[in-house]
């Protein structure tokens, strides 16, 4: 049974590291929800390549969830340590989960907080970081996180929200999307409240000191990288 776990979970980080995920347990998930709220099931989601999104996008993101993304290797232990000391202190509990982390649990977990859970997702995020270009990451993310109300993904929400394609996205949109990305059941990018556009002008002061995402087999300068997030 050991064996085959291995195997089959290998092969398949290894095959969607070239592959599209077209489909993802969240979606299945989210669909049944709705019809157990008596609501017809909606599932936007289109796959789109990197290359062909805003160049902001990626930059929102890494601006909003995880600014140390090109810098570790799967785990920021920094922000571990300073989630562990904010969380002491504070009521609010605040999380240090990578964008590599959300991948794992996107493409091939369930949510919840269970320790199985935890640890399958640090297992994933192990073989994705060992087998996938940061650029793959960043486009799999990209395309499969949940966006809104059954949008899953950058060209979805930018075809529902925006009117427009995903690269036709300017730098504001990017940052709004971005916004409501801790809930996009509870936060919208097509009608933001005064607290997303609060947490947009963050996001864009933030994505000053963020560099754009290197092209695929780019070195990543990480004294540039390293100097502009600790010039804030």
């Amino acid at each position: 049974m050991v064996v085959a776990f291995l195997g089959t979970t290998i092969l398949s980080v290894v095959l969607l590291r070239f592959v599209p995920v077209y489909f993802t347990p969240l979606m299945f998930i989210r669909c049944a929800e709705q019809m157990a709220d008596g609501e017809a099931p909606t599932l936007h989601h289109e796959w789109v390549a990197l290359d062909e999104m805003s160049k902001y996008m990626p930059v929102a993101v890494m601006a909003s969830e995880d600014q140390r993304f090109l810098l570790h290797h799967g785990f920021d232990l920094k922000a571990i340590e300073e989630a562990v000391e904010h969380n002491k202190k504070n009521s609010r509990k605040r999380g240090a989960s990578t964008i590599t982390q959300q991948t794992a649990k996107n493409v091939f977990l369930w949510q919840g907080r269970t320790w199985l859970r935890k640890g399958l997702e640090a297992y994933f995020t192990f073989l994705i970081e060992l087998t996938w270009s940061k650029q793959r990451i960043m486009e799999v993310y990209l395309n499969s996180i949940e966006m809104g109300k059954g949008i899953y993904g950058v060209q979805a929400v930018a075809e529902e929200h925006f009117g427009k394609n995903a690269g036709e996205l300017t730098r504001d949109d990017c940052a709004l999307i971005a916004a409501t990305l801790p809930n996009p059941q509870k936060f919208s990018s097509k009608d933001p409240s005064p607290y997303m556009l609060k947490r947009q002008r963050q996001i864009k002061h933030q994505m000053k000191f963020i560099p754009l995402l290197p092209q695929e087999g780019e070195d990543v300068d990480k004294e540039t990288v390293n100097g502009g997030i600790y010039k804030k």
